[in-house]
């Protein structure tokens, strides 16, 4: 079993990589701008740049040397003139989308806050220019060209534009900061943050995720084991008792109720077991995690929302097993209901009752957001709501990453289980 448990951990190596690779695909790419959606599109740009490098973000998504800077924007000039509308002897010429400037002039670029001397920068310009005199971007010099021209120029210091003794014409003006090494990544530094166990920093409480991540775990277990093992053995409970009991009125009475149980919205027992048992019988506290008493009113209504489905799904599974012909043969021995029930209907059930509850495990570490936000639990599911809303985007990419791995462990965790429980199953 050792030898099958570590090919299944190497078998999962890629499994994880190709996890952690789709998470980074859904926060980073697909997800649009986490600074723009924090900050919003009129953030300030030293601002927005500085949360970038918080995220580390300030470097290229996968490989590159060149990255963008809040400092300037891309700046295409076929709707508008940018940052330069407010420089002096500048054109804006809509018609063309250009920026035209004066002949003999010298101008700032109008950066949105000072570089840093510590890095290389690069322009990438579009330009045109007649003349004698070319144009110059500090000590660099620019050709003199009738056609549209594309240059790159690069320096550590911002300096001037001047223009020589004919108008000069941008029609692009591109600033990056450049790359020391191109795999300094988004992808490189986020593999690296996940060997060091480190998930980053909140945006919003500026705390460590790591160690939100431990304060919250405790109060989402203390909520979600409970819900799972009362629920667990009550629904298995009421499942046999339906087989035992199978096409009497105790069996339609126990499907109606699993029918009713499962049409009431989840939402709706929240609302009902706050006003009905809380405030007008005053039986429970209706907010907080003082105690282990915060906790008996969201267990109650987690194990009764979930128990309607869980009753049908094991009923099903037991009354499957109660006509097959290895259960004819054991009556026809003699063997009472009670020892068929528990010696072989439950025993042979165990596979898709295992698969069930494998695939539950990874919820008892997210939580439970519903119950944790309406009860003011402050486990991972009232982290994970509070984070979305603040758009914490690395406080949730932390749970859903380590969820998502949780899935794929758990399937290992089945596959020994399944041998565990069934002798027919082979570790292969």
């Amino acid at each position: 079993m050792l030898r099958y448990i570590l090919r299944r951990i190497l078998q999962a190596i890629p499994t994880v990589i190709g996890v952690i690779l789709i998470t980074f695909i859904l926060f980073n790419v697909a997800g649009g701008d986490p600074v723009k959606k924090k900050l919003g599109q009129h953030g300030q740009p030293r601002d927005m740049q500085a949360l970038r490098k918080q995220l580390a973000m300030d470097r290229p998504l996968l490989f590159g040397w060149r990255t963008k800077t809040y400092a300037y924007g891309d700046s295409e000039f076929k709707r508008f003139d940018g940052r330069w509308r407010d420089v002096k002897n500048v054109e804006y010429d809509r018609e063309n989308g250009l920026i035209r400037l004066a002949a003999g002039g010298t101008f700032d670029f109008p950066v949105a806050f000072q570089l840093t001397e510590d890095s290389n920068y690069e322009w990438g310009i579009e330009y045109r220019c007649t003349g004698e005199k070319p144009p110059a971007i500090g000590k660099t010099t620019l050709e003199i060209s009738n056609d549209w021209k594309k240059e790159r120029v690069r320096f550590q210091t911002l300096e001037k534009l001047a223009v020589g003794d004919a108008p000069l014409e941008i029609r692009s003006l591109k600033l990056r900061r450049l790359q020391r090494n191109p795999f300094d990544s988004q992808l490189a530094h986020y593999f690296v943050q996940l060997w060091k166990f480190d998930f980053g920093t909140s945006i919003e409480t500026n705390q460590r995720v790591s160690r939100m991540l431990k304060d919250g775990v405790i109060p989402s277990l203390t909520l979600t084991i409970p819900i799972f093992v009362i629920g667990l053995v009550v629904a298995i409970s009421l499942s046999l008792l339906c087989a035992f009991f199978r096409d009497t009125w105790i069996d339609r009475f126990f499907v109606v109720l699993s029918v009713i149980l499962m049409s009431v919205n989840y939402i709706v027992w929240i609302v009902a077991g706050q006003y009905i048992l809380a405030y007008r019988m005053g039986g429970f506290p209706v907010w907080g995690y003082e105690s282990l008493r915060y906790l008996i009113l969201p267990v109650i209504i987690g194990v009764v929302s979930g128990l309607g489905g869980n009753v049908r799904f094991y009923r099903t599974i037991m009354l499957d097993e109660m006509y097959r012909d290895y259960i004819r043969t054991a009556f026809a021995k003699g063997v009472g209901r009670t020892g068929v029930l528990f010696k072989h209907v439950l025993k042979n059930a165990m596979i898709p009752i295992i698969t069930n509850v494998v695939i539950a495990i990874p919820f008892l570490y997210t939580g439970s957001l519903l119950l944790e936000s309406f009860f003011g639990i402050p486990g991972l599911g009232y982290l994970s709501v509070n984070a979305f809303y603040s758009s914490d985007i690395v406080v949730v990419r932390a749970i859903v990453l380590i969820g998502a791995l949780m899935f794929v462990f758990a399937n290992i965790l089945s596959d020994i289980c399944y041998a565990l429980a069934d002798p027919r199953v082979r570790l292969k």
